[in-house]
């Protein structure tokens, strides 16, 4: 393209928004447009509309009609979900069909489109609308990867348009050009360079493809466009004309790529039984999944830190029509929609919250708050400081299915895989033995003797400082508090504490988790009180305590009775004159 039909193309484009108004579309009303959905399922879609709410009796003024409950309450603040929803990659799908393209002299394309020119086939481009099922992932700042399934659809828009040649004459010599044909030759998917998925020609390709064994990749779409112009020469030579007809043609190959995740789950469970009968389960992943079912009927559930909501891909809010010598904005009849999962303030959560599983343990990575990558008009729950990625969670409950055992992904339909992690999943859980016992003491402090032993065999248990690595992390063997002091036992599973103040002190072991140790154990308590006077020295020094404080009284007493003898009333006045 010159720089002439350029700059016709942007004052085009300025005379157009200037007088249409056109700026960046909100989302359709819920409503308006079925496209597969309700009016509440549509309603919950637009995370990144205005959130201007208006009451109900505005609504109905300015729109003729009633809304829905939960339309009304989208229109003041943003829905977010416990699982990843069907409902963009509905509507999606359903809104790709009302995306056409131009004629052979009109291209059609999203102002972020990379447009190409060659010779004839100009403003051509293909540009990737989405791939789903799908999730954006809101992990940190600067690390927001797009989560796809491993079987799924890529669906592209692909336009351009012909510039014939005007017609010239010069002398006895008249050119004509015309367009004899042009098309979409070929769609192609491609993972790495690697050709993966083709289609005959079209505008809007929806390419399935099948992915396995990959953790990332690169996804393009690549069309081939190719044109065939007539040039017509014509001769004048007085008394006859002669015509040469020449043909010339041109393609170009065009793409748009993506970097991908490809989200293949494999979960590692692991299982314990308490010592009265509980069951501990605990599932580990090493990327972020939505949680997990303990029983048949899916009543009791696990879910770690994330949810989800839904909001459109800005880019395709308006199109550029544009032809040799104009162009001009227009809003879009398609606009793509997308899940994207967030760590959730609410935190890991273990339902039903009163008497469902208890929430034991989670583990994984420390990340920094994402809040920065969400965008403009979306309100939402997010953390707004450091996180957990929960890629380990663990729960106890009554009763465990196993073999209902569901484990969720945050890509809607994607399951895990149920894997027998290396040396077996089943953990031994022990009941413990603590005592604690005076050993010696005397009037200013006591000495505490603890002993941790295993309830069944009698071992001794051993906690130390040394740290391994569980199915999540780090963690300690455990340790033992009392009296505001955290201790460890030795090798015969014996603690000295030493404690200066009297009362009653309660000892608490605090186990290692179970997913790190077999045989692992549970919290025990003991007590023990001391007080100096249990003591005969401490009855001597408590004796010995009150006679020195007390003895300036007695010095007084002595001191005011012989006083009392010497100048006392007998005395003074017993004599005879």
């Amino acid at each position: 393209m010159d720089h002439r039909e350029l700059s016709v193309l942007m004052a085009g484009l300025l005379v157009t928004s200037l007088v249409t108004g056109i700026v960046a579309a909100d989302p359709p009303r819920p409503g308006t447009e079925g496209n597969g959905l309700t009016e509440n399922e549509s309603a919950t879609l637009w995370s990144r509309d205005s959130d201007n709410y208006i009451s109900q009796e505005e609504y109905r003024q300015r729109y003729g009609e009633n809304r829905s409950a939960v339309h009304q309450v989208a229109n003041g603040t943003d829905v977010t979900f416990k699982r990843p929803p069907a409902t963009a990659a509905t509507w999606t799908r359903n809104d790709f069909e009302d995306l056409d393209a131009g004629g052979a002299d009109t291209s059609v394309h999203p102002p972020h489109a990379d447009l190409e020119d060659g010779v004839f086939i100009e403003d051509v481009h293909a540009t990737i609308f989405a791939v789903q099922p799908s999730t954006r992932g809101h992990l940190e700042s600067g690390e927001t990867p797009l989560y796809i399934a491993p079987n799924g659809t890529m669906r592209g828009f692909v336009d351009y348009r012909v510039r014939v040649p005007n017609g010239s004459s010069s002398g006895n010599t008249t050119i004509e050009w015309s367009l004899t044909e042009h098309e979409i030759e070929e769609v192609r998917l491609k993972k790495d360079g690697e050709t993966i998925a083709t289609q005959d020609g079209s505008h809007t390709p929806a390419l399935d493809y099948q992915i396995e064994e990959d953790w990332s990749a690169n996804l393009t779409l690549e069309a081939e466009i190719s044109a065939r112009l007539k040039k017509t020469t014509r001769f004048d030579q007085g008394n006859r004309t002669d015509v040469n007809v020449t043909y010339q043609t041109e393609s170009r190959n065009v793409s748009d790529a993506i970097d991908v995740e490809i989200y293949d789950l494999s979960a590692y469970p692991y299982y314990a039984e308490y010592p009265n009968g509980d069951a501990g389960v605990a599932i580990f992943q090493s990327r972020p999944w939505q949680g997990y079912t303990l029983t048949e009927d899916g009543d009791a559930r696990v879910r770690g830190v994330w949810r989800f909501y839904t909001a459109r891909n800005t880019n395709w809010d308006t199109l550029v029509r544009s032809n040799r010598t104009d162009s001009a904005t227009v809003e879009s009849d398609a606009i793509p929609v997308y899940v994207h999962a967030y760590p959730s303030r609410i935190g890991p959560r273990a339902e039903p919250v009163r008497d469902g599983p208890e929430l034991i343990e989670t583990w994984g990575t420390d990340r920094p708050s994402p809040v920065g990558t969400i965008g403009e008009n979306i309100n939402i729950d997010i953390v707004n400081q450091s996180y957990t990625t929960t890629y380990g969670v663990a729960v106890r409950a009554e009763t465990v299915d196993r073999e209902a055992l569901h484990v969720a992904g945050i890509v809607r339909g994607v399951n895990a895989s149920i894997v027998e992690p290396d040396g077996g999943s089943e953990r031994q859980l022990r009941r413990s033995n603590l005592t604690v016992e005076v050993l010696e003491q005397n009037q200013s402090q006591a000495t505490l003797r603890i002993e941790l032993r295993d309830n069944q065999t009698s071992a001794p248990i051993t906690l130390d400082d040394s740290r391994q690595y569980p199915i999540g992390g780090t963690t300690r063997n455990g340790y033992i508090t009392v009296a505001d002091q955290r201790v460890e036992t030795n090798e015969s599973g014996v603690a000295i504490v030493t404690i200066d103040e009297p009362g009653i002190y309660t000892a608490r072991y605090h186990p290692g988790s179970w997913l790190s140790h077999n045989p692992a154990y549970v919290s025990d308590s003991a007590t023990a009180r001391w007080h100096p006077l249990g003591t005969i020295e401490g009855w001597f020094a408590l004796i010995f305590e009150v006679g020195w404080q007390l003895l300036p009284f007695f010095v007084m007493f002595y001191a005011g009775k012989r006083l009392l003898r010497m100048l006392g009333p007998e005395d003074i006045f017993g004599q005879k004159p």
